[in-house]
């Protein structure tokens, strides 16, 4: 008589299941991930503000391929930092939605920095790599 391994049980080769349960670094890791992206929310909202109260401060070059106006520039900056920081706080709070959309969130950041690469390299470089950890972060953490 052969008897059929249950679901909760052993499988036919008397093993459990690996273990699918979050290893402390990742979940310390997400924590980083929502801190981030609320300080990087925060840091977009007032460089937005600044692009749009005084965009002359800030310098561009003449003929790259994806210029606008400085203006259009902040007002991108300051939705994008309100939903990092309204999103990064949802992480924090472990609301499944908050990681998905932080996902998504991200990855808008990333590609917006991308083209903000003329105005300020060295920032957006350093924010596009942030913006690769989040995403990481954030798609390796598994809900208990």
């Amino acid at each position: 008589m052969t008897s059929a391994a249950s679901p909760s049980g052993p499988s036919s080769t008397g093993t459990m299941p690996p273990s699918r349960e979050n290893s402390p670094w990742v979940t310390g890791l997400v924590l980083f991930a929502g801190v981030i992206m609320m300080v990087n929310g925060v840091i977009d909202l007032f460089q937005g503000i600044v692009a749009v109260a005084q965009d002359d401060l800030i310098v561009t070059t003449p003929n790259y391929v994806f210029r606008w106006d400085v203006t259009a520039w902040g007002w991108v900056h300051i939705a994008l930092g309100v939903v990092l920081a309204v999103v990064g706080i949802g992480v924090l709070r472990g609301m499944t939605w908050a990681r998905y959309t932080g996902i998504a969130a991200a990855a808008v950041s990333g590609i917006v920095n991308f083209l903000w690469l003329p105005y300020y390299p060295l920032w957006a470089l350093i924010v596009l790599a942030l913006d690769v950890f989040v995403i990481w972060a954030l798609a390796v953490y598994r809900q208990d």
